[in-house]
């Protein structure tokens, strides 16, 4: 039986103790347990929490978003960016080899060229959360044959107001 598992959070940067995300006063951060949705670190600890227990989790790179590699970090013509105003260590968002979006950020940049770097922003890190378990309940079949927690309603399907094409709702 698939469980879903609503934790609260704060991430730091273990090694230099930086706040990096936190959801402490907002909506609990919710999972379908297996489904690969939060990183495999944090997930294989927090499934043998109980409810309303807290943790401090300390997740490695190979756990988290992996090591940085070397090769994600390209030097690019500048020409390419025309028109974007640059400035070292923004965001830019893209589109990768499969048509997906990719974010990159920028090491650095000269007149003639821009340093990007492919890597996810916490590449290379070892994080530390502190997690509190809000909730742990069954996964509901819609949940489970969908994915996302809410079911169809949550990812815009059936019972959100929307259209009903195609989404094998009966109305």
């Amino acid at each position: 039986m698939s469980q879903v598992i609503g934790i609260e959070y704060t991430l730091k940067d273990a090694n230099s103790k930086e706040q990096l995300d936190t959801n402490v006063g907002g909506a609990p951060l919710e999972f379908i347990v297996g489904k690969g949705q939060i990183i495999p670190g944090l997930e294989s600890k927090v499934v043998e929490m109980k409810l309303n227990e807290d943790a401090d989790i300390l997740v490695n790179p190979a756990e988290a978003y992996g090591e940085i590699n070397a090769e994600a970090i390209q030097t690019l013509p500048r020409e390419q960016f025309a028109g974007i105003e640059i400035t070292e260590g923004m965001s830019l968002y893209g589109t990768g080899e499969q048509g997906e979006t990719v974010q990159v950020m920028v090491k650095s940049f000269s007149e003639e060229e821009v340093v990007i770097d492919y890597n996810h922003p916490m590449a290379g890190k070892n994080l530390l959360f502190s997690v509190e378990v809000l909730n742990d309940r069954a996964a509901t079949e819609d949940e489970v044959a969908t994915g996302v927690v809410g079911g169809a309603a949550a990812s815009g399907g059936c019972g959100s107001g929307e259209g009903h094409g195609g989404c094998g709702c009966s109305k």
